[in-house]
C-alpha cells in the first residue's frame, strides 16, 4: 500500500470520527472545534481527489468563516 492509500482510508475514519465528535460534545465551543476540524479534513480529501478548487472553498467557507460566524455567536450567549 502506497501512502496516498493510506491516506484514502484513514482520512475518511477521521472524518466520521469527527461527526461523531460533534454530534457528542455538550459543549457548543468544542462542537464549533470539532465541526472546523471535520471541514478541513473534507478540503485534504477533495484536495488529494484532484479538486483543488473545491478544496480552497471548502477550507476557506467551511473550515475557516462558519467556525468563525458560530464561535462569535457562541460567544454572543450566555454560556453556562
Amino acid at each position: 500500500m502506497t501512502e496516498l492509500q493510506v491516506l484514502f482510508v484513514i482520512i475518511p475514519i477521521l472524518i466520521v470520527a469527527c461527526a461523531i465528535l460533534v454530534a457528542r460534545f455538550k459543549d457548543l465551543l468544542h462542537a464549533v472545534i470539532a465541526l472546523g476540524a471535520l471541514s478541513l479534513l473534507l478540503a485534504v480529501l477533495f484536495y488529494m481527489m484532484q479538486a483543488p478548487d473545491v478544496a480552497i472553498a471548502e477550507a476557506g467557507i467551511g473550515a475557516a468563516i462558519t467556525t468563525a460566524v458560530y464561535i462569535f455567536a457562541i460567544r454572543a450567549t450566555k454560556r453556562t
